[in-house]
């Protein structure tokens, strides 16, 4: 979120930007970690993995608004980031943002090439043949 005021006695505009303190949770210990986020959250999930092809930094590092970083990359208990009074586990887990790729939001859970599995050729062998219904001598006999 931006807010512009102008100041009083300078004729200046000043530009001020609010951050708000966004919890997550850690998917290894349920321990809560805190971070200064702007009003936009562009957060895609929290996973004890990183996607495959996204960029992680560390919390304290540059992450808003900067078109190399897909996400942040949490240490448990010892990256600074947990709210007070928890515990951590010592366990990395990660903060995935949005990614989009020729204006379409990429599926992490895709896999990043296209893979043929099987040949579909007229000579190619046919998967095995499942019972062709009652009285074919399966469950059904």
């Amino acid at each position: 979120m931006t807010a512009a005021r102008e100041g009083l006695n300078s004729g200046r505009t000043q530009l001020l930007v609010m951050s708000y303190t966004v919890t997550y949770h850690c998917p290894h210990c349920a321990a809560i970690v805190e971070l200064e986020r702007t009003g936009y959250l562009d957060d895609k999930a929290v996973t004890p993995y990183p996607f495959e092809g996204w960029s992680y930094v560390a919390p304290d590092e540059s992450f808003e608004d900067e078109d190399d970083v897909d996400g942040v990359e949490f240490t448990c208990g010892e990256d600074g980031t947990l709210r007070d009074g928890e515990t951590g586990c010592g366990a990395s887990f990660y903060l995935s943002f949005i990614k989009f790729e020729d204006g379409q939001e990429i599926d992490p859970r895709q896999p990043s090439e296209r893979v043929e599995l099987a040949d579909e050729s007229p000579t190619a062998p046919s998967g095995p043949r499942g019972p062709s219904g009652p009285g074919s001598g399966g469950f059904w006999s």
